[in-house]
């Protein structure tokens, strides 16, 4: 029996899937003629650790996790990265004479030939594990480095003269404008970009990308390349070519280290061109499980909590920027299961997600959000997700929906869960309607981690001691960013979530109904063990995830003095 036969099968006995999803996985393989492990992932049908795990036991293979592993220098020293990304093969460690390699097929005798020869070192020997396609190419993309070929670029831009060794060998040449924008967008998704700005001055280009939410210059270039960045820019994103004086909005995708990763484009004019910002939409880090989101224990108990409750809207509240859509689609991703229906409604629809129904609004043909969740709730859902609440229809429309049996998720801008209140209030929602259906609300901001290989401690001041709640005779190490090679001298590298999580209880509902002022109702919320922002932020700080500097940046500690 081939190993199709063998892997469905044992899918099918372990429960992990069912034989209609087995024989539409085995469909879709006969017409894309790639690996049924890849089918069952890109149909949402199994997570690639459950898939890794299953093809293990079905050869016979040891599995290996590459996320969050750090590969052996030594061990890459043997293998060359075009090698490695061509035939999906990681060098994981040396130990004597023992090398270690996560590959996506280990049983493949002839590509173990093949990788013994590139090695040319006879003393080698080749243990084989199963890897993960995906990890796989994301810790190459790491620790091998993409080869910018930016500077070979503009120098064929300007002399004509075409770099062979700049072209990478994954891809034939192209027009080098092409490949200048197709290297800018590669190295922003590399090094982890939600944005990039380019920026035009009046003799230069400035090119900026927002990593863990602060922008960082990467690169300046002569004016004389930017009408033809533009040009590729607007083809890409099917703007109009002829149109200088308007903003205009457009989408666009590129295949980068092997996926598909969306581009939200926007470009407006300024005074000395047109201004373009083009958001990163990865679809496999847009969605997070909600355990990996990166949550402090209590605000993650305290939303578990509120996602027991069956019927009710919980608000997740912030400015743009803050993380909430993350937030949202994890908890979507939570609760995605078969037997119930969630629907959405979004503008735009950033991540699709399997077996959710998801639907963007367009005001221009009268399908806003009040019409569209009258028309989501004829479809019979369990639970629904609101993009945005910025207006009385739509806020009556949710609380409605959340009233006659609904599970419903929806966001705010505000700058406090306790804030929410009078906003709503402000829209044109009674406390009568508010009351008993709030399950509760999130206030939500996104602070950098430190960087892990270089973070230093320090003594800490007398006025971080204040803040911190700290008597000066006490000691009190603290942690602050210092640069290193593995954050690009930053000293913060990825970032962490700092919630307040409002969960309404009984008594909070009484004083909403009775009209209590947003004070009173935050004293009553203090008693049963609420946490502001600031106090989540502290907690970061003293287990040093994070610094005083960085949580001041995006929350007010003053209200702790």
């Amino acid at each position: 029996m081939k190993r199709v036969g063998l892997l469905g099968q044992r899918l099918i006995e372990d429960g992990k899937i069912t034989p209609d999803q087995l024989e539409i996985a085995l469909t879709e393989q006969r017409k894309t003629g790639k690996k049924l492990g890849e089918v069952l992932f890109r149909l949402g049908f199994l997570s690639e650790e459950a898939i890794s795990e299953a093809i293990g036991e079905t050869v016979g293979y040891d599995s290996v996790s590459l996320s969050g592993i750090v590969p052996d220098a030594k061990a890459i020293s043997l293998v060359s990265e075009s090698f490695a990304r061509n035939h999906l093969i990681m060098p994981v460690s040396l130990q004597e004479n023992v090398l270690k390699v996560a590959m996506a097929t280990p049983d493949d005798i002839l590509l173990l030939d093949k990788l013994k020869r590139h090695i040319q070192k006879a003393d080698i020997q080749i243990t084989p594990t199963l890897g993960v396609e995906k990890e796989i190419l994301n810790t190459i993309d790491n620790y091998y480095g993409y080869e910018l070929s930016i500077d070979g670029i503009l120098r064929e831009l300007e002399t004509g003269n075409i770099d062979i060794s700049r072209i990478s060998e994954a891809r034939e040449y192209s027009q080098p404008m092409v490949r200048l924008v197709d290297s800018i967008l590669t190295d922003a998704v590399k090094k982890h970009a939600s944005d990039v700005h380019f920026e035009p001055e009046e003799n230069y280009v400035r090119i900026r990308y927002r990593i863990d939410g602060v922008l960082q210059e990467v690169r300046l270039i002569h004016k004389s390349f930017w009408s033809g960045l533009v040009v590729r820019l607007k083809v890409m994103s099917n703007l109009d070519l002829t149109e200088q004086r308007l903003p205009q909005d457009g989408r666009m995708d590129l295949i980068v280290h092997g996926r598909r990763i969306d581009f939200r484009v926007s470009s407006l004019p300024t005074t000395h061109g047109e201004n373009f910002v083009l958001r990163i939409l990865d679809r496999e880090k847009g969605i997070v499980p909600l355990d990996k989101l990166g949550l402090d224990a209590d605000s993650y108990h305290e939303l578990k909590l509120m996602l027991a409750r069956p019927t009710g809207i919980l608000l997740v509240t912030g400015p743009t920027g803050s993380g909430k859509t993350t937030t949202l689609y994890s908890i979507l991703n939570e609760l995605n299961q078969v037997g119930v229906n969630i629907m959405t409604l979004e503008d735009p629809v950033e991540y699709p997600m399997a077996m959710i129904r998801q639907t963007a609004v367009n005001e221009e043909i009268g399908m806003g959000f009040a019409a569209g969740i009258r028309a989501l709730l004829r479809q019979d859902p369990d639970i629904i997700l609101i993009g945005e609440v910025r207006d009385p229809d739509t806020a009556e429309m949710a609380l409605r929906a959340a009233m006659t049996g609904h599970q419903v998720f929806a966001t705010l801008h505000t700058n406090s869960a306790i804030g929410a209140i009078p906003r709503l209030i402000d829209i044109g929602v009674s406390p009568s309607i508010m009351s008993g259906n709030i399950i509760g609300i999130i206030a939500q901001r996104l602070a950098r981690k430190l960087c892990k290989e270089c973070k230093e401690p320090y003594e800490a001041e007398a006025y971080e001691r204040q803040i911190m709640g700290v008597p000066i005779n006490e000691p009190l190490n603290l942690y602050r960013a210092k640069g290193c090679p593995a954050c690009n001298q930053i000293g913060y590298k990825g970032r962490l979530a700092v919630l307040e999580t409002l969960r309404f209880t009984s008594e909070m509902d009484e004083m909403l109904l009775a009209g209590e002022s947003q004070h009173a109702i935050l004293e009553q919320a203090l008693k049963e063990g609420f946490s502001t922002m600031a106090q989540s932020a502290l907690r970061w700080v003293k287990q040093g995830h994070t610094s005083i500097e960085e949580v001041s940046r995006v929350v007010n500690l003053t209200e702790l003095l």
